[in-house]
């Protein structure tokens, strides 16, 4: 399946030896404007299921480490139990000067074209999504004034480029989706306009340094994202009682673990409860046996802490749940 060579830019496509499947010839394109950050390091993440992040790791991580020495840029993916709010997808985060990112970007993404090409047998539709992740705060410059700078993009790049609601987000989650629509090429153009723009926000800068901070993301009372995918339980088997004092390291929050399942949130020895608690900052207590949640089987977990540790703590135990739960 062919994909575009890409815009004339300081970028090129690498995508090369496939049938041409645009339907019009493209204008060319100017570069971007040259940045002073063009020099720094920046990072871009985005979302791929679980097959494709395997994809690219390559056998003995030997793609991936191809990957990196042949761009220059370094690449990190989350665990494979390590899933994006909502999804259940993990991230890939590439960081290196713009030029070295934007060529990994290149090969992680036509690597994954030309799998779908040999796999559907050549027909596949040649405009396939990619869905970075970009802090809330810095989507702003993306859109521009009216809109303005978005609209800029999409004509520059023929690409697609939608920006997930804040509305979909959940609680405690700072980061939206940039959907990015098109050929290879015009995905490619897009992604570079994009990251020179984020080049220029020191606040986007210094919010890459962590590059997977969603296991303190609270996701709510049914230990899972919303209508049950990832979590997989049903709408009423969890209470979540919190209790704010004015203290905030004394917020306390009483949710129900199937007794089954308790053992899990334990570990052996009490290492995992231990592990939970040492990582999140939070106390943790769960009750003796026999001491269920009024008309239920669950055990009740009491978390206390501030917000930012419950909800660090309360993540990790639905990890461990669901991961069980899921078999």
């Amino acid at each position: 399946m062919a994909m575009e060579g890409g815009a004339q830019s300081d970028y090129n496509s690498s995508t090369e030896g496939l049938q041409e499947h645009s339907s019009s010839p493209r204008k060319s394109l100017s570069p971007p404007p040259s940045s002073d950050h063009e020099g720094n390091t920046i990072s871009v993440k985005f979302l791929l299921s679980n097959a494709e992040a395997g994809s690219i790791i390559g056998k003995g991580g030997s793609t991936i480490s191809d990957f990196q020495i042949r761009s220059g840029a370094r690449i990190q993916l989350s665990r494979n139990n390590e899933f994006f709010p909502g999804t259940m997808d993990r991230i890939v985060m590439v960081s290196g000067p713009v030029e070295d990112v934007l060529k990994a970007v290149d090969f992680i993404l036509n690597k994954l074209l030309c799998e779908s090409y040999v796999e559907d047998g050549g027909n596949v539709d040649p405009r396939s999504k990619v869905r970075l992740v970009v802090p809330n705060s810095s989507c702003g410059g993306i859109i521009g004034k009216g809109g303005a700078m978005i609209k800029a993009f999409i004509e520059d790049s023929h690409a697609g480029i939608k920006i997930s609601s804040q509305d979909d987000n959940f609680p405690g989650l700072h980061d939206r989706l940039v959907i990015v629509t098109g050929t290879l090429g015009e995905q490619m153009r897009a992604i570079e306009l994009i990251l020179h723009k984020l080049a220029e926000d020191s606040h986007y800068i210094q919010n890459m340094n962590a590059p997977f901070p969603y296991a303190a993301v609270y996701v709510g009372m049914n230990y899972g994202p919303r209508n049950g995918v990832g979590g997989r339980f049903p709408a009423n088997r969890y209470q979540n009682n919190v209790q704010s004092n004015s203290e905030d390291r004394n917020n306390s929050v009483t949710i129900g673990v199937a007794d089954e399942h308790i053992g899990l949130v334990l570990g052996r020895n009490g290492r995992s409860i231990m592990e939970i608690s040492q990582q999140s900052g939070a106390r943790i207590k769960i009750s003796d046996r026999g001491d269920f949640i009024s008309g239920t089987s669950d055990r009740k977990v009491t978390i206390t802490g501030s917000q930012r540790a419950i909800s660090m703590a309360e993540s990790m135990i639905s990890q461990k749940v669901a991961r069980v739960s899921e078999r």
